[in-house]
């Protein structure tokens, strides 16, 4: 005789466990496909909740993108933050770059769904997006270990971020092996943390000049 117990269901979130749910699922899937494999509806089937569940936490697919976006950046900042503390000979911008590095090519569906895709273009100022990029940006700019002058810091750390993204986008898409240049992608970034160092101790030691000759 079959029970007449109801059964439990096989995954029961409670007090906002299904948006935290859907936001790894989604990274998992944007781990494999980037953003065009994340579906609210697949999601939804994978997790066993009813298709209308993840609305209550998100209004749409773009906000969900948003989220997970976010919690995206908060890993990479997360790496970031590791690599510069560890005790190291290396400057903490060469750690830096190189974990960027590292992650861009370990992790490209992701590294896509944070650089690639318009999300963070359309986060608004002030949205969890918009303050996870600031802080990821704000360690680029601490790892250049200079005080403020204006704003080269942050003029220097655009230029490098800039860079880096382009290796890690070249080496995605075949285009950049370093064979042209006998250089390998890590040898090229560091190249860029001397140049930027050197730069930007160049442009400092001018500002610095020049205001002193206004004086």
């Amino acid at each position: 005789m079959r029970s007449q117990l109801a059964r439990k269901p096989q995954k029961s979130y409670h007090h906002g466990d299904l948006r935290d749910a859907l936001i790894k699922a989604a990274l998992r899937e944007a781990e494999q496909g980037g953003v065009e494999a994340i579906s609210i509806k697949a999601l939804a089937k994978q997790l066993g909740v009813s298709q209308p569940a993840p609305y209550r936490h998100f209004a749409d697919r773009e906000a969900l993108l948003a989220a997970v976006t976010a919690e995206a950046f908060r890993q990479l900042s997360a790496i970031l933050r590791e690599a510069m503390a560890k005790p190291s000979q290396q400057s903490k911008l060469s750690r830096l770059a190189q974990a960027t590095l590292d992650f861009g090519l370990r992790r490209n569906g992701i590294y896509r769904l944070m650089f690639a895709s318009r999300t963070v273009s359309c986060a608004a100022k002030g949205s969890e997006l918009h303050e996870a990029t600031r802080e990821t940006f704000a360690l680029v700019i601490e790892a250049l270990e200079v005080p403020a002058v204006g704003f080269l810091r942050e003029r220097h750390a655009l230029k490098i971020w800039a860079a880096l993204h382009g290796v890690v986008t070249l080496a995605e898409q075949g285009l950049f092996t370093g064979e042209a240049a006998h250089a390998s992608r890590e040898e090229l970034v560091e190249d860029f943390v001397t140049e930027t160092k050197i730069a930007l101790a160049t442009a400092i030691k001018d500002a610095r000049r020049k205001a002193k000759t206004r004086v």
